[in-house]
Parts: C-alpha cells; structure tokens; sequence
C-alpha cells in the first residue's frame, strides 16, 4: 500500500504540474478529516506521512493556550499550567501530541479522498497561476468575459486566471455580454475568495491614467507625469499632467497628433470625453485650469476652509458648473480643494456681508467708530489676531492712522484676545470629560460645541448632521462620522442590557 500510495503521489503531481509536498498535503488532510470523523468531540487531527518511505502516523493535538484565556474547546486546547506539569518547557503556542491509531487508506472512502485531494491541487494550481501573473506586475487586466453571474458581475478570463468584474465597476450604460473583450484596472487580489481572487474596475481614475500611461510613451519615460485623475465614468473626466522637460507640452502630447492619443483612450472608455489640464503648484492657478472651458474672473481662497470662491460672468457661469454640477464637481476631485461657484453679484454681497461681521466685531471689540474700522478692513485686516500681532511697521504704513492710534489699537486687540481667552476657558470648563475624550474631537472644535451650548457626548449625539456643520464648519461625511461616534455607547449599553435579559 505504501508503494501504491508513492506511485499516486508520483502521477497526480507530474500531470498536475504540482509539488508532489502539495499531493502529500492533500493527502494528510483527507486521512486527518477521515480520522476526526471517528470521535464526536471536536478533536485535533494530524497525520504525517514521510516522503520517502509512504509511512505514516497519526496524532492528536491540544494547542497550548494562556491560563488566563480560559478553554474555548476543552478537546482540542490544554492551559498552559497543565500542559506544563506533561510536558517541560512547553510555552504557548506549541501542541501537545499524543499518537492514536491510524486509519488504513483503503478505509477512506475513495470518493471523499479524491474529492479533498483534487480540491487541493486545483487551490495549489489557483495559487500557483496567481502568483505568476501577479508576478509580471501588469495593472490593466485584459481577458475575455468567461459568464456574467445573476448579479451581474462579470466574470473576466485571462489564459487560466480570472478576475472578477463588478456591476458597480463597470461603466454606466456599458453592455457587456459573453465573449467581449475587456480591459480594466486591477484593484484588489484577494486569494481567499473563491474562483476569481482579482479584482478589477472600469470606473476607477487608476484605470484612465493606466490607459493614458500605455498611450502615452512620454509618461512611461518620466517626461511627463499625471498628477491627479477625476471621473463621472462614461460621461466627462479631467486629468491634470505636468511636464518635467521643459521643451515638452504636456497637454499636446497627451492629445497626440490629431487627437490620437487621447481619442484611444476615450474610445476605449465608451466615449468618456477627457479634459487635459496643466497642473500648477499654485492652488488657485491649478483650480482655474480645472475649471475650463470657463474663464474666471477672480478667485478668493480660504487655506483654513480649504476651500475657494470663484467669481465668473454670467456668460461663463453654466460653463463652470456644467451640467448637474458636474464640471465644478470634476474640479474639485481633481484638485482636492472645495469650490464655490457664484457671480460677480453673488460675490459683492457675500464679501459685503463678510465685511459686516468684521465691522461689527471692530467696532464692539476694538470700542472705535465704524470709519476706523473701515479702514482697517479696507487695510486687510480680518481678525483681532492681525491687529494685535502684525509688525507694528506694517500698521505705521496706514496712512489714515498715526502712530498713537496704532499703539492703541495694537493694546485693545491683545486685551480683548485675553478676555475672549479666559471667556473660552470657563466656558470649555464646562464641558464634560465624556466629550472632551472623545475620539476626532479637538481643542478649537470644543471651543466651538461649547459656544453651542453642547456640552456632553450626548448632547452631541443628539445633533442632526446639519446642525454640527453649522456649529464646526465640517464637511457633512466628518460631522457624520463624528456623530456616529458620539451614539455608539448607546448602542453598547443596549447590547449589555439584551444580554443580561
């Protein structure tokens, strides 16, 4: 039997191009399962055969667990005080092995043992497929669709190695059908799912700028560079490059002759238009690009909102926001920065009504009239903070306010910060601890929940989304998160009272 059993091991391996160790292994899994099935506890079973030989043993196992983790499966784990007093300098970690009776092959049932045996080699040879066309490094995945499941994900075949294509990932109104040849970037490879462990994605930016880099030679070369990708797939997409020679043109090379270059990738994006912008160190530089074809007229950029007003005619207006919203939101991806799009009427009454708040706060913080104040807003002053702390040479330059009037400003600014200091103090102190500790709250956002009178963790998870950014000026996904976060020991304290029911 043993002959035999090296004679299997020898065939299955050389037509299955597998280690004959992978044979063995399959092999020691199906005795181990046929064995296990002999006892009603949920035992630990191993069996080693020697591959020289065909003999084999088999053992039962207890792994060895902390004291203090208590046993999960008293039949297959042994704490690690009494595995000590078995076996000496036993840590855990290690097996206790005890050897029981092995089970002749001949007992296995034939079916079960080739059934575990194949499912083996065909993981090995999954594996084995795998790791060879993950080692050649490609990002585009090119195969052919194999089927399309009831989900309507696409099942993509390339040589022996599948991937899988997901409904969400393909592009909008694209119809796949069996036989299609298809192209997509790869996400995701994940060996533990079953059947297609690749992943892959027709709407991801990584895949326009994959179909740019094969498209483009100079991109490949490191002439040129895209620096950010933005899409609404199978509609309009931008695409921002910068050239590091400076005799090339970033924006015609990536177009080609004719339009060559770019119409291949758009074709193979089902007509995807693609708008190729320079791409700019300079933030507002780089937005206004993004923004094209609408012609900006002025721009005001806010580095603590992160975020820009951008100021257009009425004739560029349409243009900006484009249809649905969809070229400011395009821009805004790309560019990493959140913009406003608004007129020039638009414009002059927010910056009148931000030049009011400022007036009034001079005014009733600095206690000088509404003309010294004017022209300290006029100046491009907008805090107390400026006032109290630019160089004292900067204000002297003021040609409407002598030097005595400066000193005197520069004095009420820093009192009226020390006021406004201790005011915040005291009323911070009044925030409980449970919020104070709360993970994603920090100490200017607790300034700004105690000015809104919330001052508990839940008064916090009391607030809709709406209102926690209009009191912290987030986004509506942080002030989401935040809240979530605040109500989770609700839900904890929940579970704890189901359980002790």
């Amino acid at each position: 039997m043993n002959r035999e059993l090296l004679m299997l091991v020898d065939a299955i391996s050389l037509e299955k191009s597998v280690d004959r160790d992978v044979v063995f292994g399959a092999i020691e899994s199906a005795l181990a399962q046929a064995t296990k099935k002999l006892y009603e506890e949920d035992v630990d079973i191993r069996v080693i055969i020697d591959r020289d030989s065909g003999d084999y043993e088999t053992v039962r196992r207890w792994l060895v667990v902390p004291d203090d983790a208590g046993l999960q499966n008293p039949d297959a784990e042994e704490l690690l005080m009494d595995a000590q007093d078995r076996v000496t300098g036993i840590e855990v970690g290690d097996y206790i092995e005890e050897p029981v009776e092995s089970i002749p092959i001949g007992r296995i049932g034939a079916m079960a043992a080739k059934q575990v045996i194949l499912q083996k080699i065909r993981e090995a040879e999954r594996e084995m497929l795998l790791n060879d066309f993950l080692s050649r490094g490609d990002k585009i995945f090119m195969g052919t669709i194999k089927r399309i499941d009831k989900g309507g994900d696409a099942i993509v075949e390339s040589g022996r190695v599948e991937g899988r294509l997901r409904r969400s990932e393909m592009i909008p109104k694209e119809n796949l059908r069996n036989g299609d040849r298809v192209r997509a970037v790869i996400t995701e490879v994940d060996a533990t799912l079953r059947g297609a462990p690749i992943l892959l994605s027709r709407t991801a930016p990584e895949f326009m700028i994959e179909l740019f880099r094969n498209e483009v030679p100079e991109i490949e070369q490191g002439l040129l560079e895209i620096k950010s990708c933005a899409r609404s797939p199978g509609s309009r997409a931008k695409i921002a490059v910068v050239s590091h020679d400076k005799r090339i043109d970033p924006i015609g090379t990536c177009v080609g002759v004719r339009g060559t270059r770019v119409n291949a990738v758009t074709n193979e994006l089902a007509g995807e238009r693609v708008d190729i912008v320079l791409w700019s160190e300079d933030p507002a530089q780089f937005v206004i690009g993004a923004l094209a074809p609408a012609n900006v007229e002025s721009i005001f950029v806010d580095e603590e909102k992160h975020a820009m007003d951008v100021v257009v005619d009425e004739e560029n207006l349409a243009k900006a926001i484009g249809a649905g919203g969809q070229n400011v939101r395009l821009a805004s991806d790309l560019t990493g920065w959140r913009i406003n799009i608004m007129d020039a009427n638009e414009s002059a009454q927010k910056q009148a009504s931000e030049d009011q708040l400022i007036r009034t706060l001079f005014v009733q913080r600095l206690d000088v009239d509404e003309e010294i104040a004017d022209i300290l807003i006029a100046e491009g002053f907008t805090s107390l903070e400026e006032i109290a702390y630019v160089p004292l040479q900067e204000m002297l330059e003021i040609e409407n306010l002598d030097e005595e009037t400066v000193n005197e400003l520069r004095v009420r600014a820093k009192d009226a910060l020390l006021t406004q200091e201790i005011a915040r103090e005291q009323t911070v102190g009044q925030v409980a601890d449970d919020l104070k500790d709360l993970d994603g709250v920090t100490p200017e956002m607790l300034v700004q929940l105690a000015a809104g009178s919330i001052f508990t963790r839940d008064d916090l998870a009391d607030l809709s989304t709406d209102e926690l950014v209009g009191i912290t000026g987030q986004t509506e996904e942080e002030a989401n998160a935040l809240i979530l976060k605040a109500r989770e020991h609700w839900f904890d304290n929940q579970a704890d009272s189901q359980g002790e029911q």
